[in-house]
């Protein structure tokens, strides 16, 4: 995707490649399927871009974050989970309790079975936490920005997204009907003309971007964006995925979204705002009314991590402190999150120095187009509090030889 890409109508999908209109004689729908299948499969692969499913477990005897994949265990420098958290022993056995308590499924949508106490007490501290009026569950934090955007933006509206602005963001605005346009990265005079620009039109306007943008690991200037937004009479909404729990608490605005699968090491989305807010959600955002909800155990471990992480601050600065450790010892510029990209430019080489570092016991996974633009094809390393610091050294001395 392109920093400078310019507005687009909300009708606007990626290209279709040219699908045969009818199948090859003697060949049913199948086979003329799975032949499609097999000619873009090759096209991606021989651009170096092909993503396969690589069996992997966590090692849950280890305080480090180790996993054993292909017979072999390696540190993983590739998970979100930055508090070290997901094999907490407290965080565990309240996700066992849940279960024993309620079974393991939320059997339907929240509005048909009943609102479940767990749901009710997560999203009341998730509030709490952001210092909000309320808070809304999603199954996912790819549906929470999916059921936000379309609940409460539509035709002859406006969204202004950062360039580059997480997928789920730009599919929300696709599908709502408004129009919108990406402006250009953290850049706060592009997003001030495109706000004079957008005011020249009827109807509503909503900026949307991250504190902590997911593959390069630099945050977003969230008060002058919000000083912008109330000038123009905006709404902003934050995806809050990768900064919660490791960076201070941003100023309140309008729409908090974020996840329980990474620093809360369990599962599911939120959004937080004004309570009236939240009431409209649940009558207009098909995301969640349509889709079952979480269930009772993952409810009961993100309650547990939300208040280890209270209580344990310390967590996320180790995080923080040891992708500062990691920069300086590579000889790469001081990161301002947990995130460190470590660019190679194009695909295959991405893929060369990711498979140098897991024959050296690191899993350190390549980041290619299109998840990331063209030419910067990257190494995108997560430090979490669980690693340790001569782990951190020897993944440095590794990434400073390539």
């Amino acid at each position: 995707m392109s920093p400078h890409a310019s507005e687009s109508p909300a009708s606007e999908s990626p290209a279709a490649p040219d699908i045969p209109q009818r199948a090859p004689q003697n060949q049913g729908p199948d086979a003329s399927l799975s032949a499609f299948a097999r000619a873009h499969l090759a096209q991606i692969d021989a651009a170096g871009q092909l993503r396969s499913l690589v069996t992997t477990r966590r090692d849950m005897a280890s305080a480090s974050p180790i996993v054993h994949r292909a017979g072999r265990a390696l540190i993983s420098f590739s998970c979100n989970d930055y508090l070290g958290l997901a094999t907490h022993p407290q965080i565990r056995a309240a996700a066992r309790r849940a279960i024993t308590a309620h079974g393991t499924g939320a059997r339907a949508s929240r509005f048909v079975t009943g609102n479940h106490p767990l749901l009710g007490a997560l999203e009341s501290a998730l509030a709490a936490a952001k210092a909000t009026e309320a808070a809304t569950l999603f199954g996912t934090g790819y549906l929470a920005n999916l059921g936000v955007i379309t609940a409460l933006m539509g035709p002859g509206d406006t969204i202004l997204l950062d360039a580059l602005a997480h997928s789920c963001l730009l599919t929300g605005a696709r599908a709502s009907g408004a129009r919108f346009r990406r402006f250009h990265h953290n850049d706060l005079d592009h997003l001030a003309e495109c706000l004079r620009a957008a005011r020249a039109r009827p109807g509503r306007l909503l900026i949307a971007t991250e504190s902590v943008f997911s593959m390069d690991g630099d945050r977003a200037p969230i008060p002058e964006i919000l000083a912008l937004a109330e000038a123009h009479d905006a709404w902003l909404l934050v995806d809050d995925a990768h900064g919660f729990g490791i960076l201070p608490p941003g100023p309140p605005v309008p729409l908090a979204m974020g996840t329980l699968s990474k620093a809360l090491a369990s599962q599911g989305g939120y959004v937080c705002a004004t309570a009236p807010v939240v009431r409209l959600l649940h009558h207009r955002a098909a995301s969640q009314i349509y889709s079952t909800a979480l269930p009772p155990a993952s409810a009961a471990a993100a309650l547990a991590a939300l208040r280890i992480a209270k209580a344990e601050p310390e967590r996320g600065a180790r995080a923080l402190a040891h992708a500062r450790r990691f920069a300086r010892l590579a000889g790469l510029p001081p990161p301002s999150s947990q995130i460190v990209p470590v660019r190679l430019g194009g695909e295959h080489a991405a893929l060369a120095a990711a498979a140098r570092l897991e024959a050296a016991g690191f899993l350190a996974i390549a980041i290619r187009p299109p998840t990331v633009p063209a030419g910067t094809a990257r190494l995108r390393l997560a430090f979490t509090a669980a690693h340790r610091d001569e782990e951190i050294d020897r993944l440095a001395d590794l990434v400073r030889a390539l």
